[in-house]
């Protein structure tokens, strides 16, 4: 059995140039990790490609850092829902609805490269598929204190627990991710937000 490799191994874990980074992220959302070419890299950074290589090494240490600066940026956003104040089941539905919304609202795409990274890379690729197993159990952590939260004040039931509720949520939240991607019937996405919350 092969032993598994550290993220990154051997590359600094910070984004050299962010707005270098945020272009790739546009790039991979769109067109994926193998449909993007080394061109369409220099088209949306503006680098040439001698300059790009030397200041990121490969399209695969790009793509990494590209999924790092998206881990950060989306974390700091859902964290910042989870932990405002207002109703846990408030919070909730404001998370959901923001997922719905962000897929289509930044010009990066962070959002899309998260989710779309695991869909296309995370069985093939050993250095992705740790990067988004720790962003998963980030924001996994997060969900678990809000509906212990919601627990202790009584919003939820205690038949399960806080962590079950949390996983649960997660299923559902990366489910309605990929449905959106498929549906441009907005009331069914409402619906299915609604849905979501009533089962809780």
């Amino acid at each position: 059995m092969s032993k598994e490799k550290p993220p990154s191994q051997g590359r600094p874990r910070q984004f050299e140039d962010e707005e270098i980074i945020d272009a790739a992220v546009g790039v991979f959302s769109a067109n994926g990790f193998a449909g993007t070419s080394a061109q369409d890299l220099c088209d949306s950074t503006g680098l040439g490609r001698g300059s790009l290589y030397n200041a990121f090494g490969n399209k695969q240490a790009l793509y990494e850092q590209a999924l790092l600066r998206s881990h950060e940026k989306s974390m700091q956003a859902q964290l910042t829902i989870l932990m405002q104040a207002g109703s846990v089941r408030d919070r909730l539905r404001t998370l959901l609805l923001w997922g719905v919304a962000e897929d289509l609202a930044q010009a990066e795409q962070h959002e899309a490269m998260v989710l779309f990274s695991a869909l296309e890379r995370g069985s093939k690729d050993e250095v992705v598929a740790t990067l988004n197993t720790e962003y998963r159990q980030r924001l996994e952590t997060a969900l678990v204190s809000v509906f212990t939260e919601g627990q202790n004040n009584r919003e939820f039931g205690t038949t399960i627990s806080a962590v079950e509720m949390a996983r649960g949520f997660l299923a559902g939240y990366y489910g309605l991710r990929v449905l959106n991607k498929n549906i441009s019937d907005k009331r069914v996405l409402n619906d299915a937000v609604t849905g979501l919350l009533a089962n809780l």
